[in-house]
């Protein structure tokens, strides 16, 4: 019968993996900014103009 060697992680290198990976998830949050500030969305061209003083009369 063999005996299964079970080693146990060092908390360094668990944290380092841990420090790694939040590392690449805020690098890709940054670019993935930094690509939809590139994106031009289209804006309304003509500012609306609502008469909303019917409104305000009737509320009082």
């Amino acid at each position: 019968m063999q005996l299964k060697y079970n080693r146990k992680k060092s908390i360094s290198s668990s944290l380092g993996r841990i420090i790694v990976k939040i590392s690449l998830a805020l690098i890709l949050f940054i670019v993935a900014i930094f690509l939809i500030e590139k994106v031009n969305f289209p804006s309304p061209e003509e500012n609306y103009k609502i008469d909303i003083t019917n409104e305000i009369k009737q509320l009082k």
